[in-house]
């Protein structure tokens, strides 16, 4: 067992989220002062200058294309209704741009700097409407262009400014593109498709003629590929995909044809026509860099050298000579890399601190795969402590929200810290997890919700068999989602358990569906079931109504002020089992929503779960 306690592991930082100005200078957010706050670099490793200081978080930051000015979010409480701020970075001046109680997602600068696009629901809290705003104006003094009825959300505006990418979510996998005018306001739908096939258009970047648009789509396959959209007539042609043989391991319903990985993500410099494009290659990022020969056609150049793990958040340079991306792996915190787009050479640029901890203390995980009940083999990440006891270790398994989420070899401190004190950390990507195709990603719907669970149930069995691990002292764990998925595990097969750890998590579908923000409320019965069509079967898989067969210690915690998974879930599952015996203890912050994003109250938060596993479970670190 290590020395450093829980609050050592959770000050270990993190940097992230890379923007560059014109002339170079890099701006990120860290979270040094315990929520993300913007600051700034001019160089590699210097000393960087902070330039946000508020108690609340910062959600993101991009420089203005002109000035030496930055646009960030930042929302109260965790309530999600995120404001939109300007930064003056010479004389530090702030301007709210919005002062609005309802949310602001970001659209981005035109090119010319004068003016931002977000999508709000200022109008009507349950749809979001697109709006443009000169960079001087605030408050309600925005142009509501286009009024939704639905969930939308911004790509991008085009190289000559005259049109916006406007992205509409009707479920989590049922998507369009749109392109609206600026000066007319007129919307046009450029992605139309059978409404009885869902498919996803993600990552959105304009392609440098103005003419099209590259994507992330699904459409006609089982995985995601680069394609590029005709933005006047629709027409779409693929640009790249991944065609690698994963059909070992993932059962008879695999597609042949769609073998392959997810192509997730792409950013485009849109004078140069430089890219970047990853692919999830079973949870690990692979980049290829390139340049855009014609539209349909990438020369590469070579694979950045980075760290083997997640990467993410491209930004180019002005010049699309250089770009920078957040790198995190399990034995690296989150820090912000400058890549060469024609070398390949990568330089870390911040130096987020692991809290005077040894980085090789750190764990690295293993990918594996186990059998369930339908034969086919699941994906996780197990990591085992460093010094394993003859009689095996105890083991947390945690279980990723989404449910449309994937677990990934990304650093997390919480996890570092139960291995270094001799708990082994299971997380498994249960069905209904993305990353490895849409037909995976499917067999959680609705009626199948709890073949899901049963994948919790093959997990627990097969970690009971393996020589290294103690099948007697088995834990479960998850946030949001996975928080039900906790519940229902509970619930479900009893007798498995040691202790379970409830973080924000869901334990009656049909409250949840009711009190859940209504802008979401339609995505989340897309998913789950809806309270019209569905509600009995809500009832029965809701875990607060076999909350009879919970045995092993429960932990509830929660936010009050979650717009997504209302503090209520939590207050009723609570009170339940404490009547029906179960020792439960519970954990409410005033100060935030849907997780727990302030230093201090984490620190609190885990290391009242690290007390209560140590209390009903132990270890031997």
């Amino acid at each position: 067992m290590h020395d450093y306690a829980i609050d050592r592991y959770l000050n270990v930082r993190s940097a992230f989220g890379p923007s560059f100005s014109t002339d170079g200078t890099l701006s990120f957010r860290m979270d040094t002062t315990g929520t993300p706050q913007v600051w700034t670099l001019e160089e590699a490793g210097e000393w960087p200058e902070q330039r946000t200081y508020y108690d609340e978080r910062v959600t993101f930051a991009s420089w203005s294309p002109e000035r030496r000015e930055v646009a960030f979010g930042m929302d109260e409480g965790g309530d999600e209704r995120q404001q939109l701020f300007r930064l003056d970075v010479d004389d530090g001046t702030i301007t709210n741009l919005t002062r609005t109680h309802a949310k602001h997602r970001w659209g981005g600068w035109s090119h010319d700097g004068d003016r931002i696009a977000f999508a709000s629901n200022r109008r009507d809290e349950s749809v979001f409407d697109v709006y443009v705003q000169h960079r001087d104006e605030t408050g309600t003094d925005a142009e509501l262009l286009h009024e939704g009825s639905g969930w939308l959300s911004l790509g991008g505006w085009s190289p000559d400014d005259s049109r916006l990418l406007v992205h509409e979510a009707r479920s989590s996998f049922d998507h369009d593109v749109h392109v609206l005018d600026v000066a007319s306001g007129e919307l046009r739908h450029v992605t139309d498709h059978d409404p009885d096939a869902d498919v996803r258009y993600a990552s959105l970047s304009w392609g440098p003629d103005g003419e099209g648009f590259y994507c992330c789509t699904d459409l006609d396959a089982d995985v995601q590929y680069l394609a590029r959209v005709d933005a006047d007539t629709g027409d779409l042609a693929v640009v790249e995909r991944d065609d690698t043989d994963r059909s070992a391991g993932f059962g008879p319903d695999t597609p042949g044809p769609d073998r392959g990985w997810n192509i997730d993500g792409v950013a485009l410099d849109d004078e140069t026509g430089r890219l970047v494009y990853s692919r999830n290659v079973d949870g690990y990022t692979r980049l290829t860099v390139g340049e855009l020969a014609d539209p349909l056609t990438v020369d590469e150049y070579p694979e950045p050298a980075i760290p083997d793990g997640v990467a993410g958040g491209v930004a180019f340079d002005d010049d699309a000579e250089r770009f920078a991306l957040t790198v995190t792996a399990d034995t690296h915190n989150a820090n912000v890399y400058v890549v060469d787009v024609e070398t390949g050479d990568a330089e870390r640029w911040t130096h987020a601190p692991t809290a005077g901890i040894p980085r090789e203390t750190f764990v690295e995980s293993q990918l594996v795969h186990y059998g369930t009940f339908d034969d086919r083999q699941i994906p996780g990440f197990l990591s085992l402590p460093h010094d394993v006891p003859d009689g095996g270790a105890p083991v947390v398994v945690d279980i990723h929200g989404g449910p449309e989420s994937q677990r990934r070899p990304s650093f997390a401190p919480v996890k570092q810290y139960l291995l270094a004190n001799g708990y082994a950390v299971f997380e498994p990507n249960v069905r209904g997890s993305t990353g490895y195709g849409r037909s995976y990603t499917h067999l959680d719907d609705v009626e199948r919700r709890m073949d899901a669970v049963a994948d919790i149930e093959a997990a627990a069995e097969w970690l009971s068999l393996r020589p290294r691990i103690d099948g007697d002292r088995l834990v479960v764990m998850g946030g949001s989602y996975g928080g039900f998925m906790v519940l229902a595990a509970l619930t479900q097969f009893p007798d498995r358990w040691a202790a379970g750890v409830d973080i924000v998590g869901i334990a009656n579908f049909v409250t949840f569906l009711e009190n859940t923000g209504s802008w979401r409320r339609a995505l989340r019965e897309a998913e789950y079931g809806s309270l019209e069509e569905d509600r009995a079967f809500l009832e029965s898989i809701s875990p607060i109504n076999n909350v009879e067969a919970i045995e092993a210690p429960l932990f509830v915690l929660h936010g009050a002020n979650d717009p997504r998974v209302p503090v209520g879930e939590a207050e009723q599952i609570a009170e339940e089992a404490a009547d029906q015996g179960v020792p439960v203890r519970t954990l409410i912050f005033d100060d935030e929503g849907h997780g727990f994003t302030k230093l201090e109250n984490r620190i609190e938060a885990y290391a009242a779960i690290v007390e209560f596993l140590d209390a009903h479970v132990g270890h031997d670190g």
